[in-house]
């Protein structure tokens, strides 16, 4: 697909004799949503990092906007990023800075905007993820929901095109986590690409277009969560059954 947003052609990964990724495909058109679902060790967070780029592949190519990143270096790499969001499993947030400083870190480190026009982005991306009142609060004063809010106010900063997602649920009770996901979808909505890594059945049907899972480091099966619960694989349609949350 040569207009993918993020692509993985063939690829493989082995940690010593552990195979984590086999010859994995998938191709995630701008504007839509993936979700890689799988159990844990099923090489669904690998997968992430090779699209971020902290891992390179043992073989294949990997994608980002028409863009094979697998032979860049350093600067290359770090200028396809700047087109990335990532919000982490535990949100990732400097807890030595502010709330507003986190949002302002990407700002003031990959643009040479004036001060004034930083602190206006960030109330901005703070009221997008209702934290209005947040930005001089300290990490360490957050709920796990609010810092995963704050940790997406971050990701959002640079209004990125592609948004790499890990685990949003992991930590959350039910009701946060359903806040979590609407507000990624409304990204999502908003043209956003979303990657997201988890194992939240109910949060993959409400933001994935398409689902792939994982098994054995290989895609045992895609498509959308309808076509999934019709699998002829009892270990697909038992995954889709589950209702366990991150």
């Amino acid at each position: 697909m040569a207009d993918a947003a993020i692509r993985l052609d063939g690829v493989s990964k082995a940690f010593g004799t552990h195979h984590v990724l086999r010859d994995v495909s998938l191709a995630v058109p701008p504007g839509r949503a993936c979700c890689i679902l799988g159990r844990s060790g099923t090489g669904k967070s690998v997968t992430l990092k090779h699209v971020i780029g902290l891992i390179r592949p043992d073989a294949g190519r990997v994608f980002v906007q028409d863009e094979d990143i697998t032979s860049l270096d350093a600067r290359g790499l770090s200028r396809v990023r700047r087109g990335m969001g990532f919000l982490f499993q535990n949100a990732a947030l400097f807890d030595s800075i502010s709330v507003g400083e986190n949002v302002a870190f990407p700002l003031r480190r990959h643009t040479r905007l004036r001060e004034g026009e930083i602190q206006r982005r960030v109330r901005e991306k703070l009221a997008e993820v209702g934290l209005d009142e947040a930005a001089a609060k300290m990490p360490a004063e957050l709920s796990g929901g609010m810092r995963k809010r704050a940790g997406l106010a971050r990701a959002m900063a640079l209004d990125p095109s592609i948004l790499l997602v890990d685990e949003p649920s992991a930590g959350l009770d039910p009701i946060t986590s359903q806040e979590i996901d609407q507000l990624l979808l409304a990204r999502r909505q908003a043209g956003t690409t979303l990657l997201v890594v988890t194992h939240n059945i109910p949060s993959a049907r409400v933001l994935g277009d398409r689902l792939i899972v994982l098994h054995d480091g290989a895609i045992a099966a895609e498509g959308t969560a309808a076509e999934l619960e019709r699998s002829d694989q009892p270990l697909v349609r038992a995954f889709m059954q589950s209702t366990g949350g991150g």
